[in-house]
């Protein structure tokens, strides 16, 4: 996922792919969403709640994790 560069449909799709894998009939069952729910949320064409992001992410046994980035400097002219 680090190709997504902040694009929040990347890693709904990202998502989707797993969730089809591992079947997204559980995949919504263990995330407490409706299956039409699910299908939505990780299409690509919304942006997910970041609740909605974490419990899929739950869900599919995966984990969040974060680590600071490089934040570039402004160059002197």
């Amino acid at each position: 996922l680090e190709e997504a560069d902040g694009d929040a449909a990347f890693i709904a799709k990202a998502l989707g792919d797993i969730a089809r894998a591992k079947g997204m009939t559980q995949v919504a069952r263990d995330a407490g969403l409706s299956r039409e729910s699910l299908y939505k949320t990780l299409s690509g064409d919304r942006i997910p709640g970041f609740d909605t992001v974490l419990k899929i992410i739950k869900a599919l046994g995966l984990k969040l994790h974060a680590e600071a980035g490089l934040i570039p400097t402004p160059s002197k002219k």
